[in-house]
């Protein structure tokens, strides 16, 4: 088919995902693994109260993605939290949000390709981690160059294989447990927490600003499920598939990491420094602890396939929100608005995230989720704010009760529950974005010479009522 020029019209991104394929990339994204990375930083932080913080962070985040789904039926678009507030608030809000979530976007492949050099080396000391760098970033970006339904094709028996994992090792926790011991010893009446108690939830000690503090970590736990937005224009049913795609995704990972840190923290009651070599990645000392050495060789041999599977998916989120950018003109059309005419991918930008992903090898992991909970806070915090400015406020959606709940309260309530999470945030995840965001300030204001114009858009949608 050629244009009335003669012209090859421009491909555009092709629409082949359906629900189950959204839910896996979502879950292959958030990598339900991580739970064993993240439990010895954020027992540490939450005193002890694991699967609270977890129940904070799936409040917030299920709240934030109904609102997801009310921004993804009127904009369905890849652009995700920066389309939202483009058009719900204002172009220079969106492009400030945009440049935010990629903190989040841009650094989460790097974070899976450190914690799988970690594995590796774990397993192959004496070789020098930057061919592991160098090698995971070329296979995750031409997994990506293969195009969305690929991707979900192949990041499919991952999941399955991690949720097995997850429930054998929950399992070997409970029978320890239930003969009475944890990493301590023998438990006794005196023992901190006893099985089937409601004290790893909440008891006399906690403090509830630590939970806060947890659950703010804890986002850089669920984030995948908004990313999943970046595939609108990729989504058979865009509409109606991918609200209840990005709800069930979150309500998934959430009921499983509720569930497996219970007795996790049961397990290993008192200060994580006594157990672990490494609060900050906890994953090998806990194998080695429930499982034994060979449990230990197994997983962690998996463990490096299911970060990979996570970083693949992260990829795939941000070299969307990258072609959306560069679609709009915001960033150079040329470059980030190409779309390949065989694979229908935005292949530059999969090929630019490959490049800075090869950061990985000399960026440290605790900096890199700080910065990610920057971004993913601020892409939370737009994306209600969208749905009140859209719908309340635009369109007057406030005539009856189910309107006043769905597009005030739930919104409100996911904000706030957002904010929460901002008065805890570390002061390193603060200094770094506030940085990131004057950066960004100060190349809007090149852009739109001197703020004297609003960032460009690209007219894909009519604001219809």
């Amino acid at each position: 088919m050629t244009t009335h020029t003669g012209t090859q019209p421009a491909a555009k991104l092709q629409k082949t995902l359906g629900l189950w394929h959204i839910i896996i990339i979502g879950l292959a994204y958030i990598q339900p693994m991580t739970l064993f990375d993240t439990f010895g930083l954020v027992s540490e932080e939450s005193h002890h109260h694991v699967p609270t913080s977890y129940i904070i962070a799936l409040i917030a985040i299920l709240l934030t993605s109904i609102s997801y789904g009310h921004m993804i039926r009127r904009y369905p678009s890849s652009g995700s939290a920066y389309t939202y507030a483009q058009k719900s608030i204002h172009p220079n809000v969106g492009f400030m949000v945009g440049w935010s979530s990629w903190l989040d976007y841009l650094l989460s492949p790097m974070v899976n390709i450190i914690l799988a050099v970690i594995y590796l080396q774990a397993l192959f000391p004496s070789v020098n981690h930057w061919v592991w760098v160098i090698v995971l970033t070329a296979f995750m970006t031409g997994v990506n160059l293969r195009g969305a339904k690929f991707v979900a094709h192949f990041n499919s028996w991952i999941v399955l294989v991690q949720l097995i994992v997850i429930a054998v090792f929950t399992y070997l926790v409970y029978e320890k447990l239930q003969m009475g011991l944890n990493a301590d010893g023998p438990m006794t009446a005196e023992t901190r927490y006893q099985l089937w108690s409601l004290e790893p939830f909440w008891n006399e000690l906690t403090s509830l600003g630590a939970i806060v503090t947890g659950a703010t970590l804890l986002c850089f736990s669920f984030t995948g499920f908004d990313s999943l937005s970046s595939l609108a224009e990729e989504t058979k049913d865009t509409e109606k598939t991918l609200p209840k795609a990005i709800f069930l995704t979150a309500l998934l990972a959430g009921v499983i990491f509720i569930a497996s840190t219970y007795f996790i923290q049961i397990y290993f009651p008192g200060d994580p420094k006594s157990y672990f070599a490494d609060i900050a990645a906890t994953q090998p000392d806990i194998l080695m602890l429930v499982g034994g050495s060979l449990f230990q060789s197994y997983v962690l041999a998996f463990a490096i396939v299911t970060v990979m599977a996570s970083g693949i998916s992260a990829h795939a989120g941000v070299s969307r929100l990258m072609y959306v950018m560069g679609r709009d003109g915001i960033i150079n059309k040329k470059i980030f608005g190409h779309i390949s005419n065989s694979s229908y991918t935005p292949s530059y930008n999969i090929m630019i995230v490959g490049v800075v992903a090869l950061a990985a090898g000399f960026m440290d992991l605790d900096i890199i989720i700080s910065m990610i909970s920057f971004g993913a806070l601020t892409a939370f915090t737009f994306v209600n704010l969208s749905v009140i400015s859209r719908y309340a406020l635009r369109d007057g959606r406030t005539k009856n009760f189910k309107d006043i709940l769905n597009f005030v309260i739930i919104p409100l309530l996911g904000f706030f529950s957002i904010f929460a999470m901002w008065l805890e945030i570390e002061d390193t995840a603060l200094k770094y974005g506030l940085w990131w965001a004057m950066f960004g300030i100060l190349y809007l204001g090149y852009k739109t010479k001197g703020f004297k114009y609003s960032a460009p858009q690209h007219n894909e949608f009519d604001d219809k009522l």
